[in-house]
């Protein structure tokens, strides 16, 4: 019997108690007795690149709910991770990160494949832990270490987020496991705080604008903006941008509506920095700002929040809806930003009609992932924008996901196929660069729904739209922003074995996303849409704004 052998499989037996399904694995040999457990119990993927292994393993735990096991050997392979850590500690999703590690004795003497791994990811985890080489005599230790992993990544005072074992091995590596040390009972329960009322009820004109991670249950969440006589303004990552919402929320506020004098922030940000200063308008006249914070976040990077309600967002409308009163204060209020967002939404359909552009693929996309019943994986800067933007709401809106904790373009590719892994139709819509960023995790492509619409617009459409476009030389900008790739994304693409179409009118678009060019629609495949100079998209998103400017004069 080994005792390396026994540990590993008695973490396994405890996380497939705590209902974890899957785990990404990386080749190696100090990892082995993990990786054996993990290939008996749970789904296993295996990737060869750590980093792109990371982003993987955060498109399943986005795609199933349930943290996934990311197992890698040591050294450099556990550094390789932190790109991924980040991303899942920021953007709250669930990572049991395992680093295998060499035992005391090989560290500070020139072994090979020996590095510091303890804190290697500093803050960036909900939990760490150094067990040591596993001994017999700590077998009681196992399965509440286990528990807690699950509990520390799922659970957790700050929310979902990586915890990270560092768990040293001795050779031989490889051998057989003996009994189980036995469950504990009772099993660890984790509880957060509650809210039976609100201490001031809301009333008057308010907002309600929600983000990702805000409600499980959108259809009470327009109740209370029904009963409240609120309109709520709904990011697509959050599930609530269905009919009778505010989708058009970046453009309308653009025209200076009237302020509220409450606006209520449930989930995470949106990036509309439009939206943001128009918040920051409602505090400066002394309008009250509450920020629901389940995770005791404290969001509130314009320091204009004047109370923070540390409660789930769900529990939180529950007690929104016990204090509402009826019927609301201001009916003509919501009646009137429905009226903003209907006029604001036909400026943008006549603008975006006839021609392909980054706003209309979005656009686009939205629509056909819901029709099919898709999932978007939307990559960071202009794509994550143009879809909080311009996508419309939608009675049944698809799933999007993003990797919004640091808002990197890194791990788009790897993230969006680990989402298809799960069996979802997957839609990933991102820039050139971000699909050449992380073009390794095509490396042994798997064989999962994915279709990549890439926008081929020469580089990094974002900085046309910032203060660097205007303060030096085009030529400078090139070179240091825009940083136009050189390399072709059709070749690239077509080198790692993808179907690739391209696509140059919104015709063309709409038959490749409902025709995959692949024989098997379970197979990768890339869209290519060539689009306009960079310059030309920032003019016309002008256009767009300016068009709803007149429509709701």
């Amino acid at each position: 019997m080994s005792v390396q052998a026994t540990f590993a499989a008695t973490l396994v037996d405890e996380w497939v108690n705590g209902g974890v399904t899957d785990a990404v694995v990386c080749p190696g040999s100090r990892s082995t007795p993990l990786a054996l457990a993990l290939a008996g119990r749970l789904r296993v993927h295996v990737r060869l690149d750590e980093r792109s292994a990371g982003f993987y393993a955060i498109g399943l735990s986005l795609a199933t709910g349930a943290p996934t096991v990311l197992c890698v050997t040591s050294g450099t392979a556990a550094a390789e991770l932190h790109p991924a850590v980040v991303e899942a500690h920021q953007g709250r999703v669930a990572l049991i990160v395992c680093t295998a590690d060499r035992p005391p004795e090989l560290h500070h003497v020139g072994a090979s494949q020996t590095i510091d791994q303890v804190g290697l990811f500093t803050t960036s985890t909900r939990w760490f832990c150094d067990p040591g080489v596993p001994e017999e005599s700590q077998a009681a230790s196992w399965r509440p270490l286990a528990v807690r992993a699950v509990a520390e990544a799922r659970d957790g005072p700050l929310g979902p987020g990586p915890v990270h074992l560092n768990l040293a091995f001795r050779e031989p590596l490889i051998g057989s496991a003996g009994p189980l040390p036995p469950r504990p009972a009772p099993s660890l329960i984790l509880s957060r705080p509650g809210l039976a009322v609100l201490d001031a009820p809301l009333s008057g004109r308010g907002l309600i604008i929600v983000g990702a991670h805000a409600t499980s249950d959108p259809g009470r969440l327009l109740l209370l903006g029904e009963r409240l006589g609120w309109p709520v303004l709904a990011d697509p990552r959050s599930g609530c941008r269905r009919p009778g919402t505010i989708a058009a929320a970046d453009a309308i506020v653009r025209t200076n509506p009237p302020l509220p004098e409450t606006v209520v922030l449930l989930g995470a940000p949106w990036l509309s920095k439009v939206l943001g200063e128009y918040v920051s308008k409602v505090a400066a006249a002394g309008g009250r700002v509450v920020c629901v914070d389940p995770w005791w976040q404290w969001t509130d990077p314009l320091a204009v929040v004047s109370e923070f309600h540390h409660v789930g967002g769900d529990a939180w409308i529950d007690a929104a809806l016990g204090s509402a009163g009826s019927p609301p204060a201001d009916p003509s209020w919501l009646s009137t930003w429905q009226s903003f967002e209907s006029a604001a939404q036909g400026a943008i359909e006549r603008e975006l009609a006839g021609e392909l552009s980054e706003p209309a693929v979005a656009r686009a996309l939205a629509r056909h992932a819901a029709a099919v019943g898709g999932t978007i994986v939307v990559s960071a800067s202009m794509p994550m924008r143009d879809l909080e933007w311009f996508s419309p709401v939608l009675p049944t809106p698809p799933p999007v996901m993003a990797n919004r904790g640091a808002n990197g373009i890194d791990g788009v590719v790897s993230t969006a196929l680990g989402v298809a892994a799960s069996g979802r139709r997957t839609f990933a819509l991102l820039g050139d660069l971000a699909f050449l960023h992380d073009v390794s995790g095509l490396v042994n492509l798997p064989e999962v729904p994915c279709t990549f619409i890439v926008l081929d617009n020469g580089g990094g459409g974002i900085f046309s739209f910032l203060p660097q476009a205007g303060a030096r030389e085009r030529d400078q900008i090139e070179l240091l922003f825009g940083t136009p790739p050189h390399s072709d994304v059709g070749a690239v693409a077509r080198g790692f074995g993808l179907d690739v179409r391209d696509v140059a009118s919104p015709a063309e678009l709409d038959d490749a996303l409902a025709t995959p060019a692949s024989v098997s629609a379970s197979s990768p495949t890339l869209v290519r849409v060539k689009l306009r100079d960079r310059a030309e998209n920032v003019a016309l998103h002008e256009v767009i704004n300016q068009a709803v400017r007149l429509a709701l004069t």
